[in-house]
């Protein structure tokens, strides 16, 4: 079984937690995981490039000089690609990246990444997060006492919507807070350190065991 580091409420270390294995079994399936996050990145995609072919540059209608007797190559339009400010010759335009991938397979992505940072001893579980008021010092010195504030990104994924912890937090480039309903296996992998709230992790538990029964 696989276990992750724990710490309380105030920080301080306690005895190895156990993951629950609905949610961490050890298999990484990499082929899926990158699939996955390929799709996620094509699905941000704006694919609002756009250039103009020389039917769409305006002018060019008069040939700029005569066919013969000018000792220059013959020419139809300014407009031409090989003109400056001619068209372009198969350059972007407007499209969609969108990728469909099903929902089990997604399902199979985010588990392979947190097996992957669960292997790696990159997790960590959290009992609460027990800020009274937004206050960034005090979660600077949480994540120090965690050992992970030299960490070049964190992961911090809630037990549902926490607006103290997100604005606690948040004027921390290297840290990104999100519930851990929402965490994508882009979000996981992206990050060099995750920590977990305990309560997520059991509400997770208990959701897969009513599927399981169901």
């Amino acid at each position: 079984m696989a276990t992750a580091r724990f710490f309380n409420a105030a920080g301080e270390p306690g005895e190895a937690f156990q993951l629950p294995e609905e949610l961490f079994d050890g298999i990484v399936n990499e082929a899926v995981l990158h699939a996955v996050i390929k799709a996620h990145l094509a699905n941000k995609r704006q694919g609002n490039a756009s250039t103009k072919t020389r039917a769409d540059v305006s002018g060019g209608n008069r040939k700029p000089w005569r066919q013969k007797g000018t000792g220059r190559a013959r020419q139809g339009t300014m407009r031409a690609p090989h003109w400056r400010g001619g068209g372009i010759v198969f350059g972007p335009h407007p499209r969609s990246y969108q990728q469909d991938v099903p929902r089990k397979v997604k399902a199979l992505a985010r588990r392979s990444a947190f097996n992957q940072r669960a292997n790696n001893g990159e997790i960590t579980v959290i009992k609460r997060f027990g800020f009274d008021a937004p206050k960034t010092r005090e979660a600077v010195s949480l994540l120090g006492r965690m050992g992970v504030a030299d960490a070049k990104r964190v992961l911090v994924l809630t037990h549902g919507n926490s607006e103290t912890v997100f604005r606690s937090f948040r004027n921390l480039q290297n840290v990104e807070v999100l519930p851990f309903t929402q965490a994508s296996p882009y979000d996981v992998m992206k990050a060099r350190q995750v920590i977990i709230e305990q309560g997520a992790l059991e509400a997770a538990r208990g959701a897969q065991e009513e599927v399981a029964h169901a």
